[in-house]
């Protein structure tokens, strides 16, 4: 079972990593890193740098495609390579999925035309400008069109143990999250708009304004 994972520059980070800690342990499951041309892609900020070890003309039929999210999607958004890569690979697929604002990628590559789909929530207006239908959910299933979109960054987490689940079966998902320990306990309740409120709004808002 090959598992492609999408790179490109300044993807952020848990978007690739966090599916990937949890699916490459699934029996008989290689993760392929793969980008337009193999080599270093720098996450958002920068600071870290993931290697893609194949093209994207060297992956042609993965069982299940991983599309992270990150500030660089936004240079992506024109019709090009990566767009006639998803298209190509999703005829094939077994599933096609998103973390974050990878889901403006599927879109853009009409993926999700009049789907509902999730994606960060500061993106919304733009998944919806691309043909999806935005929604507040964590995680949104469209068995049918095997496709599965994630909201930001953590809940690839959440959107890979499901897709353990239909991969292998229910006890394979919870055997991955316990390998991963995955039991989320924060010490804080401000994990959404709802909750944050505007004073954590404000200083979000004043901390992304100096890494743009």
């Amino acid at each position: 079972m090959q598992i492609a994972v999408l790179l490109f520059d300044r993807l952020t980070a848990l978007d690739a990593i966090g599916p990937y800690e949890t699916l490459q342990r699934l029996p008989g499951a290689t993760v392929t890193f793969v980008a337009e041309k193999p080599g270093e892609y720098r996450t958002d900020n920068g600071f870290l740098g993931l290697m893609a070890d194949a093209s994207l003309d060297e992956v042609t039929s993965p069982d299940v495609v991983v599309v992270p999210g990150g500030v660089g999607t936004r240079q992506l958004l024109d019709d090009g390579p990566v767009h006639d890569w998803i298209r190509a690979v999703h005829a094939g697929s077994r599933y096609t999925t998103s973390v974050c604002t990878g889901s403006l990628l599927l879109a853009a590559a009409g993926l999700l035309d009049g789907l509902t789909a999730t994606t960060h929530w500061g993106a919304y207006d733009k998944l919806k400008e691309l043909g999806a239908i935005p929604t507040g959910d964590r995680v949104v299933e469209h068995l049918d069109q095997r496709i599965i979109t994630a909201a930001g960054v953590s809940s690839g987490i959440d959107m890979a143990l499901r897709l353990s689940e239909l991969l292998v079966d229910d006890v394979a998902a919870k055997a991955m999250q316990l390998m991963v320990e995955y039991d989320p306990q924060p010490p804080f309740d401000a994990g959404s708009v709802d909750k944050a409120g505007p004073d954590v709004m404000e200083r979000l808002i004043s901390y992304t304004a100096d890494k743009s």
